[in-house]
Formats: structure tokens, C-alpha cells, sequence
């Protein structure tokens, strides 16, 4: 199999992995099972599946459809899509390397072009995923798909009210109901939720990746840094530049930052923001992974009731 006849004939790859007609190098990945596949002309093709058969509706769908709506603003790069299937995932390589002053002051540009480029309400059109877990893209004018109790004004529109909802309300439940949060830090993080519009911050949707933890930026041995695994949507902007943040931060973050301001300014306050926008990646990996994750949850909602 070589890449001409894969891209002609997609549905074919899980039989040729199966018969063992490709060869198949392990990588690293998160909740799937990766590897590096090497077709007949050479070409190398990042592929990932569910640990398990089948894999959640809708799981790779998702990942694709984020990929190719990032891709196609032209802006940061992004691996192509080759092979989506229901069960299995194949992208464009991209040679891993290492971080530099250079490449982080670039991709600053490219992810201010890219936020810029925008979308047209906040959500997507497309159910999502994040990591392990199904993610709300339903827009502002919709029901969402977990309906909570009452909180706060609702402002339809709104990009506070519609992170509260979507990305915010679930994953508290979902950690409360696996024993990752105790009922007083339920009621904590209620409190935030139930003040979202003091901390303002509302512009219009940005073309997001939606999951940008350092682990899903890419440094690739072509000297550019790529986008990966997004959960994309139209969001805020300042949610992708915080978590960037997260987990020990990503490397030359500073160069992004500046380089990015100078592309298209942040709004004044995103400093008091940055734990709001973390809140959301935090209670997910509380509700996926457990209480380990307990304290930064907590610390994120301590710096903003501080604020």
C-alpha cells in the first residue's frame, strides 16, 4: 500500500493492519493506541484507535472534523487528515523536534491568525470530544444536551453563560459523581459558576483549539509548531493561551505570549481571567482521571475568588 492507493481507498487500511501488510512502529499517546506506520513509497502516517472495539461514536469524527476546520484557516499548522474511520484515525507525520525562541514567536503569530479567523457562534458543528469524554458543542441557542439546574442570569449568546453550561456544569457533576470532589468543593466551584459575569472578558467567537494543553503543541523537527489532538470550537480566545499554562506550562511561553499580543492584543483583565479559562481543562481531567487532580481544581478557584 502506498499513498496514493491509501487515499483512493481509505476503508482498506484496517485490513492491511490486520494482515500485518504495514509496517507499524509504537508511539506515545494519551487515552488511544498509536503508532507510526511506514507505507510501500516510504511515507510515514501517524495512526491512532480506541484501546478497545468499538471506539465511542463519534470519538474520531470529532477529533477529524477539528483537525480539518483548524487546517483550513491556514494559519498554524496542522496535520492533514488521511484515513478517518469510525474506528481508527490516520494523519500526515510530523517529525518530532524541539522546541526554540524562533518557533515559539511564530506560532504566537499563527495562533492570534488563527483565533482571529473566528466562527460563527460559540460551539461547533459537530459533537464533540474531549480526551476520554464527550464534549457539549451545542451553540447558545440551543438546549444543552445535559440540562443543570438554574444559575445566574442566563444571557443567551453570552459567552459566559454558554462556558458555564457547556464546559464548565458537566465535568463538575461528572467529578462529583466519581468521587473526584467532595460536596464543599462542589459548592466552591458553584459559587464561580454562579458569578461568571464579574469577571467579563465576552468577545465574539474565536476559532479555538479547544484542548491546548503544552502536550498537544507539536514542536516538529521542520522548526514550526503544530497543532494536535484539538477538541476545536468557537470559544474565547484566552482559553487556549491558559492552558498552555497548565501542567508545567509549555516551553518559551513568554515568546508566545509577546508575539502574540503583538499580533492582536488581549483584552485588559486576561490576567484575573487565566484560572476561569483553566477551570474547564482541570475539571476535566478530575472527572476522566480522578481526585489527583482535586488540588488543582481547587487552586484555580482559590486564585478566583482572590481576584
Amino acid at each position: 500500500m502506498d499513498m496514493a492507493y491509501l487515499r483512493a481507498h481509505p476503508q482498506h487500511l484496517p485490513t492491511f493492519l490486520t494482515h500485518q501488510r504495514i509496517r507499524e512502529t509504537p508511539v506515545g499517546a494519551g487515552v488511544c493506541v498509536a503508532r507510526r506506520l511506514t507505507l510501500d513509497d516510504g511515507t510515514s502516517l501517524f495512526a491512532k484507535n480506541w484501546p478497545s472495539d468499538p471506539a465511542p461514536p463519534g470519538l474520531f469524527t470529532a477529533e477529524s472534523s477539528s483537525l480539518g476546520w483548524l487546517r483550513d484557516a491556514g494559519a498554524v499548522p496542522v496535520p492533514e487528515v488521511i484515513v478517518a474511520l469510525p474506528d481508527l484515525l490516520a494523519l500526515e507525520w510530523v517529525s518530532p523536534g524541539s522546541a526554540s525562541a524562533s518557533a515559539a514567536a511564530a506560532f504566537g503569530r499563527q495562533l492570534a491568525v488563527l483565533h482571529r479567523s473566528g466562527a460563527s457562534s460559540f460551539g461547533a458543528g459537530w459533537p464533540g470530544w474531549i480526551g476520554p469524554l464527550p464534549l457539549d458543542n451545542s451553540p447558545p441557542t440551543s438546549t444543552p444536551s445535559t440540562p443543570f439546574a438554574p444559575f445566574a442570569p442566563f444571557a443567551p449568546g453570552d459567552w459566559g453563560s454558554w462556558f458555564a453550561e457547556r464546559r464548565l456544569l458537566p465535568y463538575l457533576r461528572l467529578s462529583a459523581d466519581r468521587g473526584a470532589l467532595s460536596s464543599e468543593d462542589v459548592t466552591a466551584v458553584d459559587k464561580i459558576i454562579n458569578a461568571i459575569h464579574r469577571y467579563g472578558g465576552s468577545e465574539a467567537p474565536a476559532r479555538i483549539h479547544g484542548d491546548l494543553w503544552p502536550g498537544n503543541l507539536l514542536w516538529g523537527a521542520d522548526g514550526r509548531g503544530w497543532l494536535v489532538d484539538p477538541a476545536a470550537h468557537g470559544g474565547h480566545r484566552e482559553t487556549d493561551l491558559a492552558t498552555l499554562r497548565l501542567f508545567g506550562g509549555v516551553a518559551f511561553f513568554d515568546l508566545i505570549l509577546g508575539s502574540y499580543q503583538e499580533e492582536w492584543p488581549l483584552a485588559d483583565g486576561w490576567q484575573e481571567r487565566v484560572p476561569l479559562h483553566q477551570l474547564h481543562l482541570l475539571l476535566v481531567h478530575a472527572a476522566a482521571f480522578g481526585n489527583g487532580y482535586r488540588s488543582a481544581v481547587m487552586g484555580a478557584v482559590d486564585a478566583l475568588m482572590r481576584a
